[in-house]
């Protein structure tokens, strides 16, 4: 029936009795298929994660300059995490200075962004995750 119609005859279930099986033209069907995984590919975004560290002696300019980078990353739906790097004795002011700086960080960007870590410490290093609003 399949060569008269000048279709395909495609088994679906193998282990049914008897085998089921469909007449239809399979080059479409397989072009039909990657046609919606391409619209499925097409929909979906990627959000990247960018990372910007800083230093607890940076200074307010730069600290500033960095604060503008966060801003573009998170216009462009990007998450940012944000590293306080602490070398030598400088872990001594992770508490103090350290905290200061990133709390900084985090008020200059409220209004832009949601805040989804809290500042920790990991090892010598303070990470926030921060990430675009909603």
């Amino acid at each position: 029936m399949a060569l008269e119609q000048g279709m395909d005859l495609v088994e679906i279930s193998e282990k049914a009795v008897p085998p089921v099986c469909r007449i239809m033209n399979f080059d479409k069907y397989r072009y039909e298929l990657k046609k919606k995984q391409q619209e499925a590919k097409k929909k979906q975004t990627v959000i990247e994660t960018k990372e910007v560290k800083f230093r607890p002696k940076t200074e307010d300019h730069d600290l500033d300059f960095k604060i503008r980078n966060i801003l573009a990353f998170l216009e462009k739906k990007n998450k940012v995490k944000v590293t306080m790097q602490f070398r030598g004795r400088e872990i001594v002011y992770a508490q103090t200075v350290g905290m200061e700086a990133v709390k900084r960080i985090a008020d200059a960007l409220r209004e832009h962004c949601v805040v989804i870590q809290e500042p920790t410490m990991e090892g010598r290093q303070m990470v926030m995750f921060v990430g675009p609003k909603p």
